[in-house]
């Protein structure tokens, strides 16, 4: 039997699971919108200082202060979309709630799409009731993560909610063919860099493009929200099958954006070693030095050599570094400690990501495993707690065991503030004390990820400067060129800021930077005294502004496609 229900415009939902079409079809004018800021500020709407639209600066290098590492990223998920319609569309990024209100009012939509995490559910109520409002002529359609939520269909005004991948779900909804080869966006990863108190020129060619081969893990991590948004354990939506297809994607994007670099953004890219190798036959059939920068588990990289990832081009690696006691079938077999440095030896930087209060951690034990992954001497870690999150199986599994603490705020379930579930042996609140403990011992015995990037760095160079293959030669060769003199300078300021607090590292940091005078051209060798003192003066800078409670917040971000037929 079909049941339908009739959603505030009149249109059908049909609840069996056959979406009908929207009356106008591939007609229909859409916007697509990701929740509106501030961001880095608390306010009634679930924004958090804590948690501010800086990924890295958010769960990476937040205790480091000036010399963390600051940008944004940009929607991706509704920019797949955007590229995959043909249906006239405005992609609205980061909008004040103002703005978004003004868009609703100047254009007459048939379809709004609200982008979410979970912790934006406030946003989200708050951007339906506007739409209701403003445009009551328009389907609303949220997706994302936050349409995890339990019972989210009771808690915001919506048409429809999708759950999963998004591009098959529009286009059915707008009457196309549903599965019509990938259009891959232009995509640059990062933009509004800051460190040091510089925000860093955006140039043509400079910043690397982002491609997403795919969605979803199939590792199935218990904690994992990607994973189980996209079907969870041993599941995953591929856009580009083979090599063949990721080698011409990446191609179009070195032509329209000028780029060499690619940020991979596939949940464990070096799991799939038939695609990656087969893109590795183009790249060395077309000669190319490309770079990427990828996430991958411990089981998945000892699939490849050295040298076969130093090939590959892979220079930037994000592995999961979880208590060997936990059990994740990704660590199995797998000396984490021996592979990070053998991987920092070939001049691939390394992002360790470790999980706070995992079942077995105790006020004992913790300080222990805490110490355990900072010892991998990464050159970023991101720690973060372990957290049930709404979809996942942990959160399943809390919620049947009346282990979920009801009193927390959807806004404050992002992993990096307090447990929002009763540990056996930690509680809430020293949660968030562990924590930050995690970041500034790392902080404390590693150094700024700054110095360890070009610690890692100048190790490729030394090993590879006269590699018979040219193409890894002069990749390492343009990174040394491009960067030493710059990354000689930050080490010039850094020395002598980590003075005043830790002689240790200083020195650390000045022997570092004798190395590079050493391997570097005489402009390198000669720019630190010329560089070095404007860093370090913008650091301290710097630091008196972070003091003061200064934050960033990304710009708002317009872009229309097939716009003329409107």
């Amino acid at each position: 039997m079909e049941t339908h229900a009739s959603t505030p415009n009149g249109l059908q939902r049909d609840l069996s699971g056959n979406l009908e079409i929207h009356p106008k079809g591939n007609r229909a004018r859409v916007l697509l919108s990701s929740v509106f800021g501030p961001y880095a500020r608390d306010d009634e709407f679930g924004s958090r200082s804590i948690n501010p639209m800086e990924l890295y600066h958010n769960q990476v290098t937040r205790a480091q202060g000036a010399f963390s590492l600051r940008m944004f990223h940009r929607s991706w998920g509704i920019m797949l979309i955007q590229a995959n319609i043909s249906a006239p569309c405005t992609v609205l990024e980061f909008p004040s709630r103002e703005r978004f209100a003004r868009e609703l009012k100047a254009h007459p939509y048939d379809i709004v799409g609200i982008s979410s995490i979970i912790v934006n559910i406030a946003k989200v109520r708050e951007m339906c009731r506007l739409t209701r409002r403003l445009s009551p002529q328009s389907v609303i359609i949220v997706g994302g993560h936050v349409a995890a939520i339990p019972g989210i269909e009771s808690q915001i005004d919506a048409d429809f909610i999708v759950r999963g991948e998004g591009i098959s779900w529009m286009r059915r909804y707008l009457g196309e063919a549903e599965h019509a080869p990938i259009r891959h966006p232009a995509i640059i990863s990062g933009m509004r860099t800051r460190i040091m108190g510089i925000r860093l020129p955006e140039r043509r060619g400079t910043t690397a493009a982002t491609i997403i081969p795919s969605v979803g893990c199939p590792m199935g991590c218990n904690f994992c929200t990607t994973s189980a948004f996209f079907g969870g354990k041993g599941k995953f939506v591929n856009f580009f099958e083979s090599g063949d297809e990721l080698f011409e994607v990446m191609q179009q994007m070195e032509t329209e954006l000028g780029v060499h670099s690619f940020f991979i953004m596939d949940e464990n890219f070096l799991l799939h070693r038939k695609r990656a190798l087969g893109l590795l036959a183009r790249m060395q059939e077309a000669e190319k030095r490309w770079t990427m920068s990828v996430f991958a588990s411990a089981n998945a990289i000892r699939q490849y050599s050295m040298q076969e990832l130093v090939d590959l081009g892979i220079t930037w690696l994000w592995m999961g570094l979880e208590s060997p006691r936990a059990g994740y079938n990704k660590l199995q077999g797998s000396d984490t400690r021996q592979l990070t440095r053998e991987l920092r030896e070939h001049g691939i930087r390394v992002q360790g990501s470790t999980i706070i209060g995992l079942e077995h951690h105790t006020p004992e034990n913790i300080v222990g495993e805490i110490e355990h992954a900072v010892s991998h001497n990464t050159d970023f870690h991101q720690f973060m707690l372990y957290t049930p999150a709404p979809g996942t199986p942990l959160y399943e599994q809390m919620a049947a065991e009346d282990r979920l603490l009801g009193e927390v705020d959807f806004a404050d379930i992002h992993g990096q503030f307090k447990f929002n579930f009763r540990h056996a042996a930690i509680s809430r609140e020293d949660s968030k004390r562990f924590l930050d403990w995690a970041f500034w011992r790392d902080f404390e015995i590693n150094g700024p990820s700054l110095y360890r990037i070009a610690r890692t760095l100048l190790a490729g160079w030394k090993r590879y400067k006269d590699w018979p293959d040219a193409r890894v030669r002069e990749r390492y060769g343009h990174e040394m060129q491009r960067l030493g003199g710059v990354y000689s300078s930050a080490l010039w300021a850094m020395e002598r800021q980590f003075s005043r607090v830790d002689r240790e590292v200083s020195q650390q940091i000045r022997a570092l930077r004798e190395e590079f005078k050493h391997e570097s051209g005489a402009i390198a060798r000669i720019l630190p005294a010329v560089l070095g003192p404007v860093l370090l003066w913008t650091t301290r800078r710097e630091e008196r502004r972070l003091a003061r409670g200064k934050t960033y917040e990304p710009p708002t971000i317009v872009e229309r496609t097939n716009w003329a037929e409107t």
